[in-house]
């Protein structure tokens, strides 16, 4: 495989061999909510578009322009049957430990799983940590695999595991053709809540925010059922129409209109956030994000230009009516130099290369360039 050839759409590459690893709680895309799964598959569609061969292990509903290898028939959360949803993980682990050989690299999006078997076999192999990192049950792990190449999706993210071996930092991107049609047709009328029903996650204070502004706010969200008691005990009697709405999990397909129809996101967080997908996906609406500092916040708003960074409700119902001075054109613009999914491809493209070469120091082929998402030329003179 001579990297040296012009790769579609990219610097100087030839396709590349690439094993995506998904988790199987989720489809790829997710039908409804669903991240890690959702960065996935824009990940992988982009990869395909830039000229690779892309397998794709996910759960057998997945779509793909690549390959699709359905290790299991359908995503675990819509499959009523399975109650252990760690032995289709498993097999799926099995399965790619069988087929290594046949890629260039391995990715993978399950945490800490697949650090043993990998570790001892040839493959170059790297792991992007999708989850918060400072639980002190991850510390030993991270010990007893200290050599193991990980890709954190912010520099916060990687606070609470200094001992690891970060080799790169790549922000979540998504699709740049989510331009918003919309945008020129619809007048923003509310306050916008998208994710996950969480006490972390704030909707208690995205309502609270929302009535003192006495801006209307809807609220699109599943409700897992280990929050269901937060859900019926603290958000229920929150729930007020026409004033709050809660419509729940809403498509890919629905979100631009949701988004692009809202004056400004509300994130109120109260947890180290890694990275917080749905800033980016209200951003490229052209609508502005309201977020507490915690986390990955000030490594992805830029205050005053993309949205506000708030440290408390009183200072996020201040930002609210600070709204209609950010030009939402703008902040549309900012996500197109810095969020796209091309550019989230580009550096995890620079990323394998350079794990290649670390992990295989006498290679059988000529490694030469390829410019990473900043666009600069990335070398190796080893050979595969």
């Amino acid at each position: 495989m001579d990297l040296g050839k012009r790769m579609p759409d990219q610097g100087a590459s030839t396709p590349m061999r690439i094993a995506q690893i998904a988790p199987l709680h989720e489809a790829v895309p997710p039908k409804l909510y669903g991240g890690t799964e959702r960065v996935v598959s824009y990940l992988t569609e982009e990869l395909v578009a830039l000229g690779h061969e892309v397998t794709l292990f996910a759960s057998g509903d997945s779509v793909t322009s690549g390959r699709l290898h359905a290790a299991w028939p359908q995503s675990l959360r819509l499959d009523p049957a399975i109650r252990d949803v760690i032995a289709p993980h498993m097999l799926m682990l099995e399965e790619v430990r069988r087929h290594a050989e046949d890629f260039d690299v391995l990715h993978f999006h399950l945490d800490y799983w697949p650090f043993s078997m990998f570790s001892r076999q040839k493959v170059p192999f790297v792991t992007t940590l999708h989850g918060r990192l400072d639980l002190p049950e991850l510390r030993p792990i991270f010990n007893a695999f200290r050599s193991v190449p990980v890709v954190s999706i912010s520099d916060a993210q990687r606070l609470g595991l200094p001992q690891a071996r970060f080799v790169a930092t790549v922000p979540h991107g998504v699709p740049y053709h989510r331009e918003p049609a919309l945008r020129s047709q619809v007048t923003p009328t509310y306050l916008a809540f998208l994710g996950r029903i969480a006490p972390e996650k704030g909707p208690d204070r995205a309502i609270r925010i929302a009535r003192e502004c006495g801006i209307p706010l809807r609220i699109a969200a599943k409700v897992d059922k280990a929050d269901q008691h937060y859900f019926d005990a603290v958000i229920r009697p929150m729930l007020d129409p026409p004033g709050v709405e809660m419509i729940g999990e809403i498509s890919e397909r629905e979100k631009p209109a949701f988004l692009s129809g809202a004056v400004g996101l509300l994130m109120p967080i109260d947890w180290p956030e890694p990275f917080g997908l749905v800033m980016i996906e209200a951003m490229s609406c052209g609508t502005p994000v309201i977020a507490f500092n915690r986390g990955s916040v000030p490594e992805v708003v830029e205050d005053g230009l993309t949205g506000f960074i708030v440290e408390d409700e009183a200072a996020a119902v201040a930002a609210v009516r600070c709204l209609d001075r950010l030009d939402r054109a703008g902040v549309r613009a900012r996500f197109e130099q810095r969020f796209t999914a091309r550019r989230m491809a580009e550096a995890y493209l620079a990323t394998y290369i350079s794990v290649a070469a670390d992990e295989q120091p006498v290679l059988r082929r000529p490694l030469r360039v390829i410019k990473s998402a900043a666009g600069e030329a990335r070398s190796n003179s080893a050979t595969w």
